[in-house]
């Protein structure tokens, strides 16, 4: 089946239209892997190129973000009836103490879902404790922050883990535009991600799926 039209939806944000593209797509037989893997996906790689090379701009990310998040919807019931899907792995998000921004997080959720994560959201301003608490149920933990002073945050929780003995149980990210890959090594996080393409990659990449 031709899933350009919906490829074309998503990229443009065009929420209703992206929605009964994926309908008509299985309706037409077509899996939901081959629905992620050919429309879905390539699309939000698409949306974050344009977005890195500065022809997409945040309204643009987010419209498209809400169309794979509604298609995403609307393919999980086929999802889990297929017996061979399996989620990659199990992240863990959250944006951290002091910091109440939560775009670029969500954006990040969407993509790593549709790449077959199994994602939990903490939400924003979120203590030390709880990211802790979350490690020992997760496979991979987010942290995000956009505000240069919650930045050294990161460090604190990573810290805090270090403390609790749970730091070798978990694989660590952060983004969030002050973040760099120079920071992430200092502070000793696993893995550093740009924008939210990169970020599904980078999970792969830590769980040696990729």
């Amino acid at each position: 089946m031709d899933l350009s039209t919906l490829y074309q939806a998503v990229l443009g944000g065009e929420v209703d239209e992206a929605v009964e593209k994926a309908k008509e797509a299985v309706q037409s037989g077509a899996t939901a892997d081959v629905i992620l893997k050919q429309a879905l996906l390539p699309a939000m790689d698409e949306v974050g190129r344009l977005f890195e090379n500065g022809e997409y701009f945040l309204p643009e990310m987010l419209a498209a973000g809400l169309a794979m998040k509604n298609c995403m919807a609307e393919l999980a019931p086929h999802l889990a009836q297929a017996a061979n899907v399996k989620p990659l792995g199990k992240v863990v998000l959250g944006t951290v103490q002091g910091d109440v921004h939560d775009i670029g997080k969500n954006l990040v959720g969407l993509m790593l879902q549709g790449a077959g994560f199994e994602v939990t959201d903490l939400g924003i301003d979120v203590p030390r404790a709880r990211f802790v608490e979350a490690a020992t149920q997760a496979d991979i933990l987010g942290l995000s922050g956009l505000v240069s002073t919650t930045i050294p945050e990161m460090a604190h929780v990573i810290k805090a883990l270090q403390d609790a003995g749970v730091r070798d149980k978990v694989k660590l990210m952060v983004g969030g535009a002050p973040v760099t890959q120079e920071f992430a090594d200092s502070i000793g996080a696993d893995g550093y991600a740009k924008d939210a393409a990169a970020a599904a990659r980078k999970a792969k990449q830590l769980l040696g799926l990729e």
